[in-house]
């Protein structure tokens, strides 16, 4: 939707580590790529959410922040507690705080989800964007999750369908056995851990090239082609991110 969220989503970050193939080096600016890339759809999947004016948030496996800037900037008076598993990311999302002039309205707590679940308050809104496919036993995150949020409290859950494409004859892999619950359909589960799905929708993203389209495509490309296939590809007129992400909006 950590749209990366892939955003990612990616929004693309998490509290289990975001692994999308990519060197640690590389993981932080594709993070970023996608906040700057999906911010239009990130906007448009939270003012989609059936929830007013939440004051407590919490941003799950935050990344570098896209989900949560975009969150304090539609609810200006929530306050965000950003969890990830990465100090490096976290550090890189209080620094951002610091230059938008938002230190007071974030708040960062590192965190393995799968082997300890702290302490995160009673929030209105809980913010999942690309992490819950990284936890180890899903069931039990979202049981964790129902018991976190406050009564009547909204759980949105935003994935890819799967890694991002970059060219038109790569058809979407939705599809990679260290992360068997990618493009999962999370509706099912939501319902079996005691949440009222309120409403899901899908959003197809295409978005043509330009500079940062063209970074995001070497970092992952980098892993499929080789340097001659990966400079032709980088120089073709096709060449454009394309990816899915859908929303789950869940009622406690």
């Amino acid at each position: 939707m950590s749209e990366h969220g892939h955003g990612h989503g990616h929004g693309h970050g998490h509290g289990h580590g975001h692994r999308h193939g990519h060197d640690d080096g590389d993981q932080a600016e594709v993070l970023d790529l996608d906040a700057e890339l999906l911010a239009g759809h990130t906007a448009g999947i939270i003012d989609w959410l059936p929830i007013a004016n939440p004051r407590h948030i919490v941003d799950l496996g935050a990344g570098t922040g896209a989900g949560t800037f975009a969150l304090l900037s539609r609810f200006p008076e929530a306050h965000v507690t950003a969890v990830d598993s990465s100090v490096e990311h976290l550090q890189r999302l209080r620094a951002q705080a610091g230059e938008r002039g938002l230190a007071d309205r974030v708040h960062t707590v590192v965190a393995d989800l799968d082997s300890d679940w702290p302490d995160l308050g009673t929030p209105d809104l809980i913010w999942a964007s690309a992490s819950l496919h990284h936890m180890a036993d899903p069931g039990h995150t979202l049981a964790q999750l129902h018991k976190t949020l406050a009564p009547s409290g909204l759980l949105a859950v935003v994935e890819l369908a799967g890694m991002p494409q970059f060219l038109p004859e790569h058809a979407p892999d939705g599809h990679d056995e260290r992360i068997p619950h990618r493009g999962a359909d999370w509706g099912p589960m939501l319902t079996g851990a005691g949440f009222t799905v309120e409403g899901d929708r899908t959003i197809t993203v295409h978005i043509e090239r330009s500079e940062a389209v063209e970074r995001y495509a070497r970092i992952v490309l980098k892993r499929r082609l080789d340097p001659e296939d990966l400079e032709e590809a980088l120089r073709r007129d096709d060449l454009a991110l394309r990816t899915e992400r859908t929303v789950w909006a869940a009622r406690k």
